[in-house]
């Protein structure tokens, strides 16, 4: 039996070995194509090297030093930098022939990117290549003019006499922004509860209780309280009439521009006019109706708190108004030859007013 199978098995397996030893056409054709198709991946190099070399020049043909370039190749890494000489000049050496690219950056100009292609075993020079200059982005920053005086007021408020003595309504900034009520206003508080406020009117009372002004306030603690309360209220009233409600009115600035140049003979005469003189919010000069009527109100408001006898007439109002204005070009004069000198805190620089 075992003989019988082995006369059926062997025909067949004859077959299959003939059937395996022969190879269609088509796969014949595949095999060969495989073995002589080129390989994936970079190219390979021909063993011969060169430089590439090149100027980079400005929009008017001059020389760029400081130049970054770079040198990329698509199959080699990492990239090559270099920077441009004195003469504009760069150099890549010992680079394999094939195509590159070459990009130069500098501040203040555009950036530019350049494709070449090296051959073989030379030198290869990059036509010149000229940069163009960047666009000049500038950032305007445009503040409200709120907020501009809000910072010039509160360097204001940093300036004292001294260092003690409170100047804040002297402005070393010609073109200061104008102050808004609510500004207006707050300067005002801010000088009439300074400490300097109390300290002032309290050495004024004393001086009147000394020489027994108002006799009908009396001595003692109750009178000096009394000649307290009418020293402090005139300044209190004085303060918010002249620099904060007339001048929110009528549209007013309160404070005095600092001149600065100039002879002396016209820095006095600015001084004075400036008695009776104010700029507006406009921005023009005016008379100063602020001041001059401030003074007459304060007067007259003054009346309601004062003894009957010591009380002021028209008259004596109008006289006091007159002292003041002559004060207030005294205290002028002093602003601009004297207090900026001893007030630590004022701008290193300002724009003198003319």
């Amino acid at each position: 039996m075992i003989c019988g199978l082995f006369l059926v098995v062997s025909p067949l397996l004859a077959q299959s070995d003939r059937a395996g030893s022969a190879s269609p056409p088509g796969n014949q054709q595949e095999r060969s194509a495989e073995l002589t198709a080129p390989p994936s991946g970079p190219p390979q190099d021909s063993g011969a090297i060169g430089t590439i070399s090149g100027t980079v020049l400005d929009p008017t043909g001059g020389p760029v030093s400081g130049a970054q370039v770079r040198l990329t190749r698509e199959w080699a890494a990492p990239a090559e930098e270099s920077l441009t000489a004195q003469d504009g000049r760069f150099s890549f050496p010992n680079v394999m022939p094939g195509p590159f690219d070459l990009s130069i950056a500098l501040s203040g100009f555009k950036t530019k990117t350049v494709s070449e292609t090296a051959p073989a075993n030379e030198g290869y020079v990059v036509p010149a290549i000229t940069l163009e200059l960047a666009p000049v982005v500038t950032e305007v920053s445009v503040k409200p003019q709120e907020v501009i005086a809000q910072e010039q007021i509160k360097a204001q408020e940093q300036q004292r006499l001294l260092a003690v003595i409170p100047n804040f309504y002297a402005t070393y900034v010609a073109d200061a922004a104008p102050m808004n009520t609510k500004q207006k206003f707050g300067l005002a508080w801010k000088l009439a509860v300074d400490p300097t406020s109390f300290l002032i009117a309290g050495i004024i009372a004393g001086g009147q209780q000394a020489t027994n002004s108002f006799p009908s306030y009396g001595q003692g603690a109750a009178g000096y309280a009394r000649r307290f309360g009418a020293a402090y209220g005139d300044f209190f009233i004085g303060t918010y009439v002249s620099s904060a409600i007339l001048p929110s009115i009528l549209k007013q600035d309160p404070r005095y521009f600092y001149k600065g140049t100039g002879t002396i003979k016209s820095r006095i005469l600015y001084a004075l006019s400036r008695s009776v003189m104010t700029k507006g919010d406009n921005g023009h000069w005016q008379p100063d109706y602020s001041g001059i009527l401030g003074s007459l109100a304060g007067g007259a408001i003054s009346n309601l708190y004062y003894p009957e006898g010591s009380r002021h007439g028209f008259e004596t109002t109008l006289n006091n108004t007159l002292i003041g204005i002559g004060t207030s070009a005294g205290v002028n004069i002093m602003q601009e030859f004297v207090f900026r000198k001893v007030t630590p805190k004022t701008p290193k620089s300002d724009h003198p007013t003319t």
